[in-house]
């Protein structure tokens, strides 16, 4: 996984392919809907552990069913790699 700043061009093409992802304001954010919170937390829980195991953490938030993700490399202060693999990993989980 690569920890390099990614231009806005390699951002926007490294996440063409994942569904309703956006980048705005250095970030990429998505929002999702479950039937409830229950299954809205439970996506959250299979997000928390490949977020730990990759050692690269979202920020989020959740109301009832919806639970909304943004992804940046603090440190970095933008997009890297990390970030898009991560976002690819989430688009697994979900399903």
């Amino acid at each position: 996984m690569e920890r390099r700043l990614l231009d806005d061009r390699e951002v926007r093409a490294a996440i063409a392919p994942l569904k309703d992802w956006s980048f705005t304001e250095g970030r990429l954010r998505k929002q999702f809907a479950f039937p409830d919170f229950t299954r809205a937390f439970a996506f959250m829980t299979r997000v928390a552990l490949v977020a730990e195991k990759m050692d690269h953490h979202p920020d989020w938030a959740n109301v009832y069913n919806r639970v909304t993700i943004e992804l940046w490399t603090h440190d970095l202060g933008g997009v890297s790699g990390m970030d898009v693999v991560l976002a690819r990993r989430i688009e697994a989980v979900a399903g």
